[in-house]
Formats: structure tokens, sequence, C-alpha cells
């Protein structure tokens, strides 16, 4: 069964003019697949399918990773730079016919599409299963088609929604348009925001039942490229945090980080290697004991050049389209050894010679660098460090000052050559350390416009103190709460026959 068979929404000028919607299943002239998936070895193809969508240049090794981040504070333009993504950053040049934006929507929806093909499919291929053996691994695959679809509908909330306050408020807001079905008539009409979050979490209480990972397990989980159990806590202590549902988000964070299969790296240890620290381990090889869930690349298969656009390195000289902005190095601790792990200070090729800590995090694990292979990196979309920072801040969402230090002065412990005593917090200063905190730890992986948008906070981008001939003239200032917070979605999906979708502000 040729997995490339099932049609995705493939973004394209011929896309566009037709109009096209992204949730739309089989071509007209199509063969139905559901007459080719009988057995429980055609449904194990569908799940290595879903795993291979999520390689998207689209999703986490690229658009889906860098455009948040890249649309608010954290870089500045380089004078020279080739325009990569230059609309999102310019902020009010987004538009509904931007195709990076519509690439992420569309792949997102790819990814459902193939969950609900295999979960339409299931029953009929469990009634020809007499094996319980089978039947059991018919019960997994239906967990990571669960998951999958959580996760994918998670980041359609995450970019094309407003921030969910409450409950009363996120039943009047709009979500997105939830399919539960491959085949069906289902209505493209958005949901409200209460049941789009609704729904992903009554998937990933299927998902975390049917991929439990067993009392007697003594093997390890760190650096999976497969979903399990401890990869559902991670998105549901995630959506908890975003949903303001502190309890819940410290309840599965702490599953997380109570079961000790995942380890914080320490950046003053060389546990792996005698040329890098532990932590900046993670982001020369692309392993790492506190990896929950990476995308999994081979030099053979892989995604986007996640790191591109931050050195675009041509063999003799770098030339970033980005660079960190100057309050975001400065963040950094003196005795805090993630700076140097993720920055390298660098003379660029340009005319204007700008010398500047670049962003190395992606410049390429090892593995593919000695294949001839740049700025591929396998992305992490869930690490533990992620975790201490959810329960941290939702700690202090509910002035548990106390517990919310230790997760902070765990994280530093690791992250610093030397952290003495304990992490202070008090309702004045707790929101800011953490809100830094993430910064630092999260720096470019996608999570900064969310952040901001569920903080209800706005930013300012200055560079009138830097020599004005290295950079684009971009200073910006962004209201809390401003429009192009949330996404316009994608025109054709609007304009598609039958659609009842409605636009976001930003859309108008």
């Amino acid at each position: 069964m040729n997995i490339n068979n099932i049609k995705t929404c493939v973004l394209s000028a011929i896309l566009a003019l037709s109009m096209s919607s992204c949730l739309d299943k089989y071509p007209e002239d199509s063969i139905r697949m559901d007459e080719a998936v009988n057995t429980v070895e055609d449904v194990d193809k569908l799940v290595i399918g879903i795993y291979d969508s999520f390689m998207s240049s689209a999703l986490y090794s690229g658009n889906l990773t860098i455009l948040p981040d890249l649309q608010a504070d954290f870089v500045f333009c380089v004078k020279g730079y080739s325009n990569a993504y230059g609309d999102i950053y310019r902020w009010k040049d987004i538009k509904a016919t931007n195709t990076d934006i519509e690439a992420v929507y569309a792949d997102l929806y790819g990814v459902i599409n193939r969950c609900n093909f295999l979960l339409d499919n299931l029953d009929k291929v469990r009634a020809n299963t007499n094996s319980d053996k089978l039947l059991y691994k018919l019960e997994q695959y239906e967990g990571e088609a669960r998951f999958a679809r959580a996760l994918a509908y998670s980041e359609l909330i995450k970019c094309f929604c407003k921030a969910y306050d409450n409950d009363e408020q996120a039943a009047g807001e709009l979500g997105v348009v939830l399919t539960q079905h491959y085949h069906g008539n289902e209505i493209q009409k958005r949901a409200s925001l209460k049941e789009s979050y609704e729904f992903v979490l009554a998937d990933l209480d299927k998902a975390a039942e049917y991929l439990k990972v067993g009392d007697d397990f003594t093997g390890s989980l760190y650096n999976e490229i497969y979903f399990n159990e401890y990869t559902c806590h991670a998105l549901r202590a995630r959506v908890s945090l975003y949903m303001h549902k502190y309890d819940d988000a410290i309840k599965y964070a702490s599953k997380v980080i109570g079961s000790k299969y995942y380890t914080l790296e320490k950046a003053s240890s060389n546990t792996y290697s005698n040329q890098v620290n532990d932590y900046k381990y993670i982001w020369t090889y692309g392993d790492s004991r506190e990896a929950i869930w990476k995308v999994g690349f081979t030099i053979n298969s892989y995604g986007g050049a996640l790191g591109t656009i931050f050195d675009n390195f041509n063999y003799v000289t770098y030339r970033p389209d980005y660079v960190p902005e100057t309050w975001v190095i400065n963040s950094f601790d003196n005795n805090d050894l993630r700076a140097a792990a993720i920055f390298t200070t660098r003379v660029t090729g340009y005319e204007h010679g700008l010398q500047w800590p670049l962003l190395s995090k992606y410049f390429g694990d090892a593995t593919f660098l000695n294949n001839n292979i740049l700025h591929v990196h396998q992305p992490m979309v869930f690490r533990l460090s992620e975790m201490y920072l959810v329960r941290a801040e939702a700690y202090a969402m509910k002035q548990d000052y106390t517990k919310a230090g230790k997760d902070i002065t765990t994280l530093r412990t690791a992250r610093y050559s030397s952290y003495g005593g304990n992490t202070s917090l008090s309702e004045s200063n707790a929101m800011t350390i953490i809100e830094g905190e993430r910064v630092k730890e999260l720096y470019m992986e996608g999570f900064r416009l969310n952040d901001l948008k569920r903080w209800h906070k706005g930013f300012e981008r200055k560079i009138t103190d830097q020599p004005a001939a290295n950079f684009v003239q971009s200073d910006l200032k962004v209201e809390k709460d401003d429009a192009f917070f949330v996404w316009p979605i994608p025109q054709h999906e609007l304009e598609s026959p039958g659609s009842q979708i409605e636009p976001n502000e930003s859309n108008k």
C-alpha cells in the first residue's frame, strides 16, 4: 500500500487557484483506500505515514518552530538578508495568502487526515483479527493516531486561535474545524475554543490508556521517536497550562518528572564527550536524556534545515538572515552555560562585516554535518526542561512560590556552572523570573508568540542602539492582544466550496 496515495493538502499555485480545502480528502478520480486497509500490517504502514508526516519542513523542522519566535521580539533582521519570512517578521505584512502560514495549516490537517483515516479503518481490521497479540498492537496504533491528532490540533489552536482565559470566555471564542472521520460529511465550520481543547483532551485520555508503559518496564524512554504514555502526559501538561488549568498542569508535568525516565542535561558535565558538555551535546548531536519525543531523522530521510536562516553557512562565509536580539543575549547570567552552548560569535560575510553572536543550536547535528548536510537538527518537540517550566508557572499561578522556586532552582542548577542556594520567588517577581527562564531555555523553539498571547503582553523591537548599517530598520511596537498574535485562516479555506469557516481578525 502506498502511503503517499492519501491525499493531504499540498499547497501550490494550482491549489490556490482551485480553492481546494485542506480538509478535502480524495480527488475525484482516486481509488478509495478503505478497500486496501484490511490487516494489521496495513495499519502499521499507516502509522509509519503519520510519523513521517511530522518531518515536513512546514512543521517542527521549519515554519511551526521558526515563525512564532521570528514574528515576536527574539531576533534582528540583518541588512542584506534574503527576505526569508520577511512578511512574518514585519508583522503587519502578514496576509491570509501567506504560503508559509498556509503550509503549517495544511500539513497539520494533513496529519489529522491521516489519523482519521487510520481510526476509521480500525474496527474493520479488528473484526478480521483473532490474535490477542495483534489486537494489542491495534490498540497501540490507535493510541499513536489519537496522540498525533491531539498534537496537530493543539498546534492549530495555538497558532490560529485566541488565548484560553477561562471556560466561559473560551466557549464564546472561535476554535478550529474539528474532523473526527476521514469518511463523512462534517461541516467545515469552526468549533468553539473550549470545544476544540476538549477534543484534544479526549484524544489524550484515550492515547494515554493505549500507550501505557507497564509497571514492569525496565528500559529507557528518553530520546524516543515514537509516542508513549509520557509523551501524552507532556502534551497534557502543556495544554493544561495554556488552558489555565493549573492543577492539571502540575499533575501531568509531575507524572513526567517523577517517572525518572528523563534527566536534565548538566551543562557542567561531560558524560557523553570530552569535546562538548552534556547540555551542548543536545544541539551538537540531536540526542538527549531529557528528550521526551523528537522527530526521528536519518541522513536518508529528514525534514527541513531548521538552522539555515540563523547561519546560512556555505562552507566559506556566514550570511544569517536573522541574529539574536541584544536583550536576549544579555538575559543570560555569567554562570549560565546555555549561552555558550547555543550562541557562537562569528564575522559574517556581508559587506558591512557584521560580527555577532549567531544562533548555533541549529547549525546541524553531527551525523548530518559528517554527510555534508548543513543546518539539519532533529526537532525535540518535548523536553524535560519544559515540564519544569510548566510546573513552575502553574505553581506560581497558584501562589505556591516555594515549589515554583524549587523547579526553577532545579533547572538552573543543571544549566549553570554553579548555582548556590534556592531561587526565591514571590508574588512580585515570580512571573518575571519564570518568563525570563522560558526565554533562555526555549529560545527559538516556537513558544514565544503564544506565550505573549496567553500572558496578554505586547512587545517592542528596538535597534536604535545598534549600528544602523548592519540591520534593517525594523523598530516595532506591538500592543497586547494585537490581531496578529492570531494567524489568519488561509484564504483558500474561507473560499473553498461549502466552507462555513469564519475568519480571524487578522484576516480583515
